[in-house]
């Protein structure tokens, strides 16, 4: 590829990014919202979306690895945004004609997350084609900067939506949303190379994985890091807002700074990568992010409480600011372009199933213990999960 040429296709493909992400953000808890005030669902049932989001979904995700692997990625992901765009825009539609249902919205989260890992199986495995490897740590620097970006005014700016305009408001903006991002796509211009895989193993991804100690052990760390943060969101709100009795804009400031850490941290990495160079980064990363959920159980209803829960959140947020971008810059070095698709698709099938049962765990021992107790475990597993770390460089 001429030096320079996929610049242009680089901003087309970040601007794609920050369009479904910004969509994505301000519908994040779209589906629970109309599931509660629109159909009345109960607990049960709004429970049952997320699980029928994560589980059902990888598992009916998994086959698309190595056809993905096969197939030019642009395309792939056109067509997954499509998907999404139809998918999400049928909620409003349906509400609009009187005829939305429970099990629709069900349908809707299966088929929106099962698009959701195709597109993002097949863009990972284009940027990294696209991006020469001197230019990715940046590149997904970017990428990072923006989720975080949009994480911190999607949420917030969507819930003013719902106020203003109904349930269904910020599903419309979320479906305009990737069928922007498609439009912006099809305008890419350098060629893909056509794929030589022939290997339609679906087992070829985890395969790859732990035949390389880096991958391997950078699985396990993701596996446990993921699964204890998603288990203590629920636990957390439950604490600061029940256990702690802080009000609810109070537990809203948590979540504010802590984005913006996110933001500072994805910005830190690139200086940070020249001073004391990229594996370093992703270790100092790697254990800082797991060091700080140990400090929620130790607070108290107090100021000084509140200042803690902050401080945890704050610090663990930038960590994982400075580490996102550094491990997917890894993983892409560590992987080749004939496995690529299968990684990501492997990775994110295993996160969908190991997270639920990590949330349910945690919070069947909320159940039997104290909120204070699970934040308790779930923080001495983070810790214990620095031992899988790419540790020799």
């Amino acid at each position: 590829m001429q030096k320079g040429v996929w610049r242009r296709d680089f901003r087309r493909r970040w601007a794609a990014f920050g369009a479904s992400e910004f969509g994505s953000a301000f519908g994040y808890t779209a589906l629970p919202v109309v599931a509660v005030l629109m159909l009345g669902a109960s607990d049960f049932q709004v429970s049952l979306l997320t699980v029928l989001a994560g589980v059902v979904s990888a598992v009916a995700a998994l086959p698309l690895g190595p056809w993905i692997e096969q197939r030019r990625k642009v395309p792939v992901m056109v067509a997954a945004g499509l998907v999404r765009v139809v998918a999400v825009g049928s909620v409003p539609a349906a509400a609009f004609l009187g005829v939305l249902t429970y099990w629709h919205l069900c349908v809707v989260a299966v088929v929106q997350m099962v698009a959701r890992l195709a597109f993002d199986a097949a863009g990972v495995a284009q940027l990294r084609a696209l991006v020469p490897m001197e230019h990715r740590a940046e590149a997904n620097g970017r990428f990072e900067t923006t989720m975080w970006t949009a994480n911190a005014v999607g949420p917030a700016a969507g819930g003013v939506l719902i106020s203003w305009l109904g349930a269904t408001a910020t599903m419309v903006v979320d479906s305009v949303s990737f069928l922007v991002s498609a439009v912006l796509l099809r305008g890419m211009r350098v060629p893909e190379p056509p794929s030589s895989v022939q290997e339609k193993n679906l087992a070829g991804g985890w395969r790859h994985i732990f035949g390389h100690r880096g991958l391997a052990a950078l699985f396990w760390n993701s596996m446990i890091f993921g699964g204890c943060v998603l288990a203590s969101v629920p636990l957390l709100a439950v604490f600061v807002l029940r256990d702690l009795g802080f009000p609810a804009w109070q537990y809203g400031l948590i979540a504010g700074v802590s984005s913006v850490a996110g933001i500072l941290g994805s910005l830190l990495v690139r200086p940070l990568r020249r001073r004391i160079g990229e594996h370093r980064v992703l270790l100092v990363a790697g254990v800082g992010r797991n060091l700080w959920m140990g400090l929620l159980p130790l607070a108290t209803a107090s100021t000084g409480g509140l200042v803690l829960v902050v401080a945890a959140e704050t610090l663990m947020v930038l960590f994982a600011g400075m580490f996102s971008p550094t491990f997917a810059t890894y993983r892409m070095n560590a992987t080749g372009d004939g496995h690529m698709a299968r990684v990501v698709m492997s990775w994110s099938v295993a996160n969908k199933v190991v997270q639920p049962v990590v949330i349910a765990a945690a919070g069947a021992l909320a159940a039997a213990t104290s909120v204070r107790t699970a934040l308790a475990v779930l923080a001495t597993a983070l810790i214990g999960g620095v031992v899988f770390l790419p540790w020799k460089a």
